[in-house]
């Protein structure tokens, strides 16, 4: 068979036409990979028709070319947004994991959800010398980007369309040089707290199902009373996720504050396994579990059934803590009319209990650390430098695609063979090295228990209450002044 013909045949199989648009499917692939047919080589199809357009002279052989073509193809093969959120919908009325299990399915076999990239991630887990279960990933699923998308996004002027990544109108949109090819995206349409927001899939998810709640407008991120309304709503309606929001101001924020967004999925993050390691009583919720929890960040844990109660007492967190300085701490809420502080709050179910996490963050720098007093401090920036967002807040480290060849030449190093590495390695390198006996048989272990330490102490400075003596002052001060104005 040759290959287009081939390819017909899978969109047909798919569902999106029926066998009498055979002639009209061939017509549109033809449309996009030119006329000019091949022998089908027993490769994945679509990769295949790219080389084939490319033999035709229909796009260049760059690489956002060949992503733009690729969410062309497999769009052929993906139901219409008004169909896809009608089949959703329907399956919704059977259970919540069915919709989402379909839905995915649906993103990982259309390609938006880059499966064969994301499997190039490293990954694995390991327990700190704190005690605290942390993970380990290196991004290298994001393609590098194309020189010529890099060019284009430097010279653009004027309004963009789409406004950003997250827009509704990405949904369908061709993309180009330095814009998302998202003819493939579909957006599971949602009433969210009386509100119009989507649902998507993330295409290089850092977690299994790892999702996004958008608001149907473009308008930035805030964190308040709304925010917990929101959370409790989507964890009504898809309790077998999870379900965050990163904080809302530079720094302490993820990367797109100017969008309101979520992030959720079907994953169960070392800091939601985490004990609370002192209890806090309010008074006036009695029906609130609280405590303080053993993790290297600053998280105060609620748990209940009742979530009206829940959402008033976080809210009340959340304000408190927008207006709590502590000086000798280093803690300032506020510097003129800029606000400092802000959480990131983050929310699971366990039954039927509702478990809202608030991890305190604070965004002030000084002359000794410019880039955040709560973020990674200079002597880890050779593996940490960039924010600490939600994902890391849970304890899934993101680490740059960089690491993967300058960390062999560490290990290199480690064991006396000729290697190239970095001096930004070289401090740390040399205190591993010389804390302990490394061998070729135990060099990866020991190179994943050196990168889980690091991890360890990048989310210990992002911590505003350090896991100190000092620290624990700071907690129970912050607490004596929080019971005294919330109960």
């Amino acid at each position: 068979m040759r290959v287009i013909e081939k390819f017909a045949e899978e969109v047909i199989n798919s569902g999106t036409y029926e066998p009498l648009d055979r002639v009209y499917v061939i017509n549109r692939i033809r449309a996009l990979v030119g006329d000019h047919d091949e022998e089908d080589n027993g490769t994945e199809t679509v990769k295949q028709l790219i080389d084939l357009a490319i033999a035709n002279d229909q796009i260049p052989d760059d690489v956002t070319s060949r992503e733009v073509l690729n969410d062309q193809l497999y769009d052929l093969t993906t139901p219409t947004p008004s169909n896809t959120n009608s089949i959703f919908w329907q399956k919704m009325e059977r259970s919540p994991e069915k919709a989402t299990d379909w839905f995915y399915k649906l993103c990982v076999n259309n390609n938006y959800v880059k499966k064969e990239a994301i499997a190039k991630n490293i990954a694995f887990d390991g327990t700190s010398s704190k005690g605290h279960g942390l993970e380990i990933t290196i991004n290298l699923s994001k393609p590098e980007k194309d020189p010529k998308a890099i060019a284009a996004a430097a010279h653009a002027t004027g309004k963009k369309y789409p406004q950003c990544a997250l827009c509704l109108e990405n949904e369908g949109y061709l993309g180009g040089y330095g814009k998302n090819a998202r003819s493939n995206l579909r957006i599971i349409r949602m009433n969210i707290a009386g509100r119009p927001w989507g649902f998507q899939y993330s295409p290089y998810a850092y977690f299994n199902e790892h999702c996004i709640f958008l608001d149907q407008k473009h308008v930035p991120m805030e964190i308040n009373q709304q925010t917990l309304i929101n959370l409790i709503e989507i964890e009504k309606m898809l309790p077998q996720y999870f379900v965050g929001s990163n904080a809302d101001l530079p720094i302490v924020g993820g990367s797109m504050l100017s969008h309101e967004h979520y992030q959720g999925g079907r994953h169960t993050f070392p800091m939601m396994k985490a004990k609370i390691k002192k209890e806090v009583k309010f008074d006036s919720y009695p029906e609130v579990e609280a405590g303080i929890v053993d993790w290297p960040m600053s998280d105060l844990r609620l748990i209940s059934e009742n979530s009206l109660d829940l959402i008033d007492l976080g809210a009340k967190i959340i304000k408190f803590w927008d207006h709590y300085s502590d000086p000798e701490r280093q803690i300032n809420a506020y510097e003129g009319s800029t606000r400092h502080h802000t959480v990131t709050p983050i929310m699971h179910r366990e039954g039927k209990k509702f478990v809202l996490d608030l991890v305190l963050r604070d965004n002030n720098t000084s002359d000794k650390y410019p880039l955040g007093i709560f973020h990674p401090h200079k002597k880890l920036w050779h593996i940490k430098k960039e924010n600490i967002g939600l994902i890391e807040v849970m304890g899934r480290a993101i680490l740059p695609g960089r690491l993967k060849s300058e960390l062999e030449e560490v290990k290199k190093y480690w064991l006396d063979q000729d290697n190239e590495v970095v001096d930004s390695h070289k401090e740390w390198a040399d205190e591993i090295k010389a804390s302990q006996k490394i061998t070729a048989e135990n060099v990866e272990a020991v190179m994943q228990q050196a990168l889980v330490e690091i991890f360890e102490q990048v989310l210990q400075d992002a911590g505003v209450f350090k896991n100190d003596a000092d620290g624990e002052k700071g907690w129970n001060k912050f607490i004596d002044s929080l019971l005294e104005n919330v109960d």
